[in-house]
């Protein structure tokens, strides 16, 4: 099942209307005292090379590439622009993953063991399965849950409920808990309201407080449920430049640009050691990432529907970020994800032998 949801909801902006595509700007030119493995001339004319195949993905809408906190490139497609808010999908359930994060690390929320039920007993069903005692915070985030899916052909009527969080605690279970995969924006959602409910602040809040010190980050607009609880893990804007910000904080291992520390190591590490696996894609998933291997380097990347990416390449410090249109079927979103992942892998192959001393 692929992450996000076709269904585009109107509390998003409306994109503004096409603008002309600005010059692209030149490639950074890394500092002097450079001692590459591979000449910068050959590394430039390889990644202008990738640039021209990536204008020719009708999907695409904009591209970032940043390595060690440089920006490399910075495209806009058709009209699109990097400064402009974009719905990023199910990509934003990586960002519900940090704001967890931190809360443990707050005490906010003792551990990814703690039981749900303890942190939702408001909202537990009459008769509950007695499985549901045994869920954690650590299965919502690894899709371990063992709940039926909210997402899918799922995803409509969930949202058509007059209770988001009831309706997916109340889902039938599909497996036990902690076993299979079984990706549900639901899981993500019950993130958003276990915050809600342990600091009596929306998870926008908290989002806009933790993540304040990182520069360029901003969420735009994002989905609410009927009880006024922000959707975790769809149904989020943001710009693709503050999508990289985003990204660059994991690459950095939790730090800001200034060196703040705003997410700890050990979460990070955690997010991105595989806990289950997708039976549909055959990549690892952690705490709301996805791992893998592309181009020959290891990849960790939030994947939201109709190709949204962040993805970070801890070997070559790189983050890159790619926006796409919303609009297509899943089976066309399916062959652009994948045309998109080898776009990355032929981005690390342009880069992979450029160092800095």
């Amino acid at each position: 099942m692929p992450p996000g949801q076709g269904r585009t909801l109107h509390a998003l902006p409306c994109p503004a209307p096409p603008a002309p595509i600005e010059p692209p700007p030149p490639l950074r030119t890394l500092p002097g005292d450079a001692a590459p493995s591979l000449p910068l001339a050959v590394a430039d004319t390889r990644l202008t090379a990738v640039l021209a195949q990536a204008e020719r993905l009708e999907q695409l809408h904009t591209l970032i590439i940043a390595q060690r906190g440089e920006i490399l490139a910075e495209r806009g497609y058709r009209g699109h622009r990097t400064t402009t808010p974009s719905n990023i999908k199910s990509a934003s359930k990586s960002v519900i993953s940090a704001l967890v994060g931190i809360a443990i690390d707050k005490g906010v929320i003792e551990s990814v063991e703690q039981p749900i039920a303890e942190l939702l007993p408001a909202d537990l069903p009459g008769k509950p399965d007695p499985r549901l005692q045994q869920v954690t915070v650590g299965n919502l985030l690894s899709m371990q849950a063992g709940l039926g899916s909210t997402s899918g052909r799922n995803y409509g009527a969930w949202v058509a409920s007059r209770n988001w969080v009831r309706a997916a605690l109340a889902r039938p279970f599909e497996a036990n808990p902690g076993t299979a995969m079984i990706y549900s924006t639901g899981s993500s959602h019950l993130l958003s309201a276990i915050l809600t409910r342990r600091t009596g602040k929306s998870t926008l809040q908290l989002a806009r407080q933790w993540l304040a010190p990182l520069d360029d980050f901003a969420i735009s607009a994002w989905k609410r449920d009927p009880q006024g609880i922000y959707l975790g893990g769809n149904e989020m804007a943001m710009t693709p430049r503050s999508l990289l910000a985003f990204g660059e904080l994991y690459r950095r291992g939790g730090l800001s640009a200034s060196g703040e520390r705003l997410l700890s190591q050990d979460w990070i590490e955690a997010s991105w050691t595989p806990h289950t696996r997708s039976r549909y894609t055959g990549h690892g998933y952690g705490y709301g990432w996805f791992i893998t291997e592309l181009g020959g380097e290891a990849v960790r990347y939030g994947w939201g529907y109709g190709g949204q990416m962040v993805y970070v390449v801890p070997g070559l410090e790189m983050t890159v970020v790619m926006t796409s249109n919303t609009q297509h079927p899943p089976s066309g979103a399916m062959g652009h994800r994948d045309a998109l992942h080898r776009l990355l892998g032929d981005i690390t192959g342009a880069l992979g032998g450029t160092q800095v001393r």
